[in-house]
């Protein structure tokens, strides 16, 4: 089989997306660890666009940007698939990947917020995710049924790194008593070995994440891009 290689930091949650879906085909791989601050010359040769992890090489081929890396990922090797069978079932994940995807900064924005701002900002985080949880997730244990799939593995990161965020930011967003389906699914997620086996350290990560805070005032760019 061809080399695989990824370029990631520890830190990403968009490396972690990758990471998961190679575990969960049974891919072996080389992991490179990247500094995004101090960037090396094999990820502006390999992502010259956007010059962030992760990166996937396969056959000396790189494939940037997370969404489309997980794509390739299941279009290149099918055994265990992470998509439906069914077309319109595979057309739903990929909305509600896009969807969070397109509603990420207003997620995270109680991290960039104060006061009345903040206020606001909780409102809306909250409002999309009950709307994630009523429309996407539903009655269900994982968003494609029974089984983990690219939606989950794209939502993984409110898993862990949201209640680092919160905690950073020192609000409540994704309470159990509001959200309790989205709460049942995060348990669920974190008891599948792959994603229970490759999670950051949560206290490592609150520290890095405060560190990043005081050192930039544009923590917007941080949250979006995830490149921290």
């Amino acid at each position: 089989m061809a080399e695989v290689k990824l370029l990631g930091f520890w830190a990403s949650p968009f490396s972690d997306r990758v990471i998961w879906a190679l575990k969960l085909k049974g891919i072996n791989y080389e992991y490179v660890e990247e500094d995004p601050y101090n960037k090396t010359q094999l990820i502006l040769q390999h992502n010259p666009v956007h010059k962030k992890v992760p990166v996937l090489i396969h056959a000396g081929k790189p494939i940037a940007e997370s969404s489309i890396i997980l794509e390739y990922i299941e279009e290149t090797w099918p055994q265990n698939p992470l998509l439906p069978q069914g077309a319109y079932e595979r057309a739903m994940a990929r909305f509600w990947i896009k969807f969070g995807e397109e509603k990420l900064a207003t997620i995270c924005a109680v991290l960039r917020t104060a006061g009345a701002e903040q206020e606001r900002a909780i409102k809306e985080a909250m409002e999309l995710l009950k709307i994630l949880e009523e429309q996407g997730l539903g009655d269900k244990k994982f968003f494609g049924g029974d089984a983990i799939g690219l939606a989950d593995i794209a939502f993984g990161w409110l898993a862990y790194l949201y209640g680092v965020i919160e905690e950073v930011a020192g609000v409540k967003v994704l309470d159990a008593n509001r959200l309790p389906r989205l709460h049942a699914w995060i348990d669920n997620l974190k008891e599948v070995p792959v994603i229970k086996e490759n999670l950051p350290d949560h206290q490592k990560l609150l520290g890095h994440l405060k560190r990043r805070r005081r050192l930039t005032s544009h923590f917007q760019i941080v949250i979006t891009s995830m490149d921290f």
